[in-house]
């Protein structure tokens, strides 16, 4: 079944990391799902979200991220135990108990360097696609978080992941993100991309008649796809980013509107993929590479 989905916008600011942070958690809590977050941004900032800094900071003295995970099976070409690299038991939330994550570090922008340096886009491809078919298998949702920008880690998660879906704020700058996204897209179609889901619109001002005008504006060209429900701007949403040192109820961590919303999205995302599944079950990728990952 095709369940691997990557989540990026050109366009940073606009939620993204937070949104893989509470989708995650409400398709664990609410619809009883095993979700894998591949925290693929630099940044590391759903990996912040999800591990306290000591625990953090330990799995990347350890060599325990993404970054480690490529660099031995790109870089060195070594085959690699990936469930090594799985940490489980991550969320906050303590309905959330089927929550896991590949965390990232800051040295992923010097591998993507070397890689380029290199030249070893393709045998990145082949480690990404040996990855994903993996975790294919074991996760029922894999969401990766990509950083804004289009480098060439993104660019292998989105040609070899099986759908994306982007996030965006609804304002002009946001918004030309996702057109600059969609000509990349339409480059060099040979080579294969992941199949839109859906455009989510995030952080919306409920009370913005100017908020709502975007929203009609992005509604209005069928090829976003857009998510019927918009996630509104909340401070609940904004605490949410910070992992609490205790565990708290689902409800108490996405109270009111904000955990309808996430909900409701939820409820669309996964009906989305049933419907994607139906019309096309099989992974459009080749066999994985055995000698990238094991």
């Amino acid at each position: 079944m095709r369940n691997t989905i990557a989540v990026m916008n050109t366009k940073g600011g606009v939620g993204k990391s937070t949104l893989v942070l509470s989708v995650a958690e409400t398709l664990s809590a609410q619809f009883g799902k095993n979700v894998l977050i591949i925290d693929s941004d630099a940044q590391a900032s759903v990996s912040a979200m999800l591990l306290s800094a000591a625990n953090l900071h330990r799995l990347q003295s350890d060599g325990l991220t993404i970054v480690d995970l490529l660099v031995a099976s790109v870089l060195n070409n070594v085959a690699v135990d990936w469930p090594r690299f799985v940490v489980g038991g991550v969320s906050d939330v303590d309905e959330a108990r089927t929550v896991y994550l590949i965390p990232s570090d800051m040295q992923l922008t010097l591998f993507e360097r070397e890689v380029s340096k290199e030249s070893l886009h393709q045998r990145l491809r082949a480690s990404i696609r040996g990855l994903l078919g993996h975790v294919r298998s074991v996760f029922d949702i894999i969401l990766i978080d990509c950083p804004p920008g289009l480098s060439v880690l993104t660019e292998s998660w989105l040609r070899e992941a099986d759908f994306h879906f982007s996030p965006t704020k609804p304002d002009y700058v946001s918004t030309c993100g996702l057109e600059v996204f969609r000509r990349f897209k339409g480059l060099n179609p040979e080579m294969g991309f992941a199949e839109n889901l859906g455009v989510l619109i995030n952080m919306k001002d409920l009370q913005s008649p100017v908020d709502s005008d975007y929203q009609r504006w992005l509604n209005e060209n069928p090829e976003n796809r857009c998510f019927a429900q918009a996630i509104p701007r909340s401070g609940a949403l904004q605490y949410a980013a910070q992992l609490s040192p205790v565990e708290r109820s689902y409800v108490a961590k996405y109270p009111g509107e904000s955990g309808v919303a996430i909900r409701a999205v939820c409820s669309e995302l996964l009906a989305r993929l049933a419907a994607a599944n139906a019309a096309n079950p099989n992974p459009l990728q080749q066999a994985p590479q055995p000698a990238q990952i094991t």
